[in-house]
């Protein structure tokens, strides 16, 4: 059955192929950090309402527990923390069953791998750092007994292996043993070369990312990092290429020695900055169509949703759209020089005070500090900066 549908899949490919031209056909060769950032990009974009769930549940939960609003053994928030826990566990699952599409192999084998990796037999919830693991016996060969929740980087590697071994495995078992052959050896495969190398391997690279990043955090100079961060994320969202960097998101909240995430508030002054923008555009012009599209699409960036404001308004005018970058620019450098940090990811502007919230008073309000100068300066860099009101309008 799989070779018919890919028989018809192919055939219908190749129809609009033929009328071609040779020259057009020539594959361009694609820069390598662009191909690796789509593919990232083409994994994430599916499992978002995954993020944002898991992002508010994480929210609420620290928020509730920190401002005492149920009592810590309470039935609510044993719930809440079953739910919250639970998400960051099956994290693995969910990234192994996206790659494994992108990847071309069986979804239902990445999650396989997924949940291989966070078995409780390879997840001992008190050993939770790559340098002093337990051991695992893999056919007489010690493998490391390491925390992979909530990582990303091990996932991947795996799964792009078992995508590789299964396709290879496709062109050489007869079909009739398909069903029977390629599963298993696929699973066996890759899952003790998961355990002996690739998990260990991912673990420290991810380790050692996110420990560069915190050491610039927390030692003074982050602020320039989220100047650049903050002024240069509206071009990476243009691209659509921002889901990328929830791998490094999820390595943060998984690093025992980070533990947070203070790269989601530099998103979020970019994004609440384009807003800022669009309210300067709201007041400044004398055009109808502007104005009646001005306030929706600035409210939709407060809420971490900035399409309608970058794509509607403030790139069609070009200017706001600079203004709204300087007013990201000032206000992640404002946030990462105050250390402001998020307990999860997922959600920026207003949505992130439930995420900034559980880490204490000072944090919350070095946040709104850091909105009210991304609005600020985005909206005074615009009105400066002026636009043409034609340009807004000239498509309709």
């Amino acid at each position: 059955m799989n070779k018919i549908y890919k028989g018809l899949e192919e055939a219908i490919a190749e129809v609009p192929a033929e009328a071609e031209k040779p020259a057009a056909s020539v594959p361009k060769k694609s820069n390598p950090f662009f191909v690796i950032t789509k593919i990232l990009s083409d994994i994430f974009v599916p499992i978002l309402p995954f993020i944002v769930a898991t992002g508010l549940l994480r929210g609420l939960t620290g928020m509730i527990e920190s401002s005492h609003w149920a009592a810590p053994g309470s039935a609510w928030m044993n719930m809440l923390e079953l739910f919250s826990t639970s998400a960051l566990l099956i994290l693995p699952v969910i990234i192994g069953f996206s790659a494994a599409k992108k990847f071309g192999g069986s979804p239902v084998l990445g999650a396989f791998i997924g949940g291989l990796l966070v078995h409780s037999e390879v997840l001992k919830p008190e050993v939770v750092e790559i340098h002093s693991p337990e051991w695992l016996d893999v056919f007489g060969v010690p493998a490391a007994s390491t925390g992979y929740q909530g990582t990303v980087i091990p996932i991947l590697m795996s799964v792009y292996l078992m995508s590789k071994v299964e396709m290879g495995l496709k062109k050489v078992v007869p079909p009739s043993m398909a069903l029977f052959v390629i599963p298993l050896i696929t699973v066996l495969f890759t899952g003790v070369v998961s355990l002996l190398a690739i998990g260990p391997i991912g673990a420290l690279i991810g380790h050692l990312l996110t420990q560069n990043l915190e050491a610039v955090y927390t030692h003074g100079a982050g602020f320039i990092g989220g100047f650049l961060f903050g002024g240069l994320y509206p071009l990476i969202v243009v691209t659509g290429l921002h889901h990328t960097l929830h791998a490094v998101e999820f390595s943060l909240i998984a690093d025992p020695k980070v533990g947070v995430n203070f790269l989601l508030p530099v998103w979020s002054m970019a994004n609440i900055a384009q807003g800022g923008a669009g309210l300067a555009i709201y007041f400044k012009t004398r055009n109808k169509k502007l104005k009646e599209s001005a306030i929706p699409a600035s409210l939709s960036a407060f809420f971490g949703i900035t399409e309608p404001v970058i794509f509607g308004m403030n790139l069609r005018l070009r200017k706001p759209f600079i203004g709204g970058c300087i007013g990201g620019a000032a206000g992640g450098a404002y946030v990462l020089f105050a250390h402001v940090a998020a307990n999860s990811y997922g959600l920026t502007g207003l949505p992130m005070l439930v995420l900034a919230a559980p880490l204490g008073l000072a944090n919350l309000i070095h946040y709104l500090i850091g909105f009210v100068i991304s609005v600020g300066c985005a909206f005074i860099a615009t009105w400066l900066i002026g636009f043409d009101e034609d340009k807004g309008v000239q498509d309709d």
